[in-house]
Order: structure tokens, then C-alpha cells, then sequence
């Protein structure tokens, strides 16, 4: 499995969370099951970590929109900026390009094409 996967695999469980605030361990250990040990330690980083930093995040990304309220924003765009601050703020292993462009290509594949900009010029702000 690529890093690529794993993060969509992290981004599905931040989705989860985002709907109910509640951590889903056996979720998480299912995902998991069988990946190498950096795919599963990446995974277990960034949802555990999005969870214990997610009022922070909340207020950074609450910081970083226009236009919208946190709550107005679709639950896809949410977990994506959650996600991607968290590695921004957190992974310093990961790169800031990285973390947006990865963030873009997953709101490409679940989320619509207004999404793709707003997310950029989020991200892009939260940056400055």
C-alpha cells in the first residue's frame, strides 16, 4: 500500500469521526489489519491525532474560512481540512505541498469541483 492509500484510509475514519465525536478503535484496527507497519502507524497518527487536537484544528480551520460557518461546511470538506491541518501543524516528516496536494486529489475523487478551490485557498491561508 502506497502512503497515498493510507491517507485515504485515514480520511474515511477522520469522515466517520466528524459525524458522531466518537472514536472508533475496532474501525481503526480493522483498516489496519495486514498493512506494513508504516502504513498502519501513519493511519493511527493522524485519526488519534486529528481526534486529541480536533477542538485546535476546528478553531484554525474556523480561522483559515470564508463564506462559511465550520458547521456549513460539507462533512467531506471538514474531515479533508482536518486531516491536512493536522499534517501541516503535526507531521513535520510530511511536506506542506504534499499534505495540500494530497488533500485536492482525495476532494477531487469524493467531494465536488468547487470543493477542490475552496480547500486550496483554505489550506492556503491556514499556510500564511
Amino acid at each position: 500500500m502506497s502512503r497515498k492509500d493510507a491517507r485515504e484510509l485515514a480520511f474515511k475514519l477522520v469522515f466517520e469521526y466528524s459525524f458522531t465525536l466518537e472514536e472508533k478503535r475496532d474501525m481503526v484496527e480493522e483498516y489496519v489489519q495486514g498493512l506494513s507497519s508504516d502504513d498502519s502507524s501513519y493511519i493511527n497518527e493522524a485519526y488519534y491525532g486529528v481526534i486529541s487536537h480536533y477542538d485546535e484544528l476546528t478553531e484554525k480551520i474556523s480561522q483559515s474560512i470564508e463564506k462559511f460557518s465550520l458547521e456549513r461546511l460539507y462533512k467531506v470538506d471538514l474531515a479533508l481540512l482536518l486531516l491536512a491541518t493536522y499534517e501541516i501543524t503535526y507531521m513535520d516528516s510530511i511536506p506542506y505541498k504534499v499534505s495540500v496536494d494530497e488533500a485536492l486529489n482525495l476532494a477531487k475523487k469524493y467531494s465536488t469541483e468547487n470543493s477542490v478551490k475552496y480547500i486550496n485557498g483554505v489550506l492556503a491561508k491556514f499556510a500564511r
